[in-house]
């Protein structure tokens, strides 16, 4: 009759897009996700520290990069200090340590306050694939490709698929919430 596999391809996208943003968000504790957006500059390009380092959490607290090659520490550190993530550096003898500040109480309140906002863009999102399968579904309709007993049952069907999305994303968002609370 009517095949959701779009809309649950695109339902997977917004739940991986918001874990991605949420990973980026600092929390009390060392994470290595948080430093999988920055770059440093290594033989004449920018390249994820990923690619160029060793990235270990040693407590709570602390991360510990160490470059393969030993010369790309200070660029390592360079790229940390200058993404305003609020880390601190301490350099060794082996590459780059990286300390997780506490948070103040304020910041705890915006970072929650930044989570809420990303749960939202999803929810738009998720709201405009129910629109565009919506309107799909009523074109099918009205080119007598069902009838209308069909479609308000599709719609019922297509309505549960996206509250279980809004419902895991509301998880996911609360996990973190209590991560940053804590």
């Amino acid at each position: 009759m009517y095949d959701f596999g779009e809309l649950k391809q695109k339902i997977r996208q917004v739940e991986e897009w918001l874990a991605s943003e949420l990973a980026q968000v600092r929390t009390g504790r060392a994470t290595p996700a948080i430093l999988d957006s920055l770059q440093a500059e290594a033989y004449g390009s920018k390249m994820n520290l990923k690619e160029i380092a060793n990235i270990v959490v040693e407590d709570v607290r602390t991360i510990r990069v160490e470059p393969w090659d030993t010369s790309l520490a200070r660029a390592i550190e360079k790229a940390i200090i200058t993404s305003n993530l609020g880390l601190s550096t301490s350099p060794f003898e082996k590459g780059v340590r990286i300390i997780f500040p506490e948070l103040t109480s304020e910041r705890r309140e915006a970072l929650a306050k930044l989570v809420r906002g990303k749960l939202e863009e999803a929810r738009v999102s998720l709201r405009g694939l129910r629109d565009k399968t919506w309107a799909d579904v009523q074109e099918k309709e009205k080119k007598g490709g069902m009838g209308e007993d069909d479609k308000f049952r599709l719609k019922e069907e297509m309505q549960k698929q996206i509250d279980e999305a809004n419902k895991k994303l509301e998880e996911v968002v609360e996990r973190k919430e209590t991560e940053i609370k804590n």
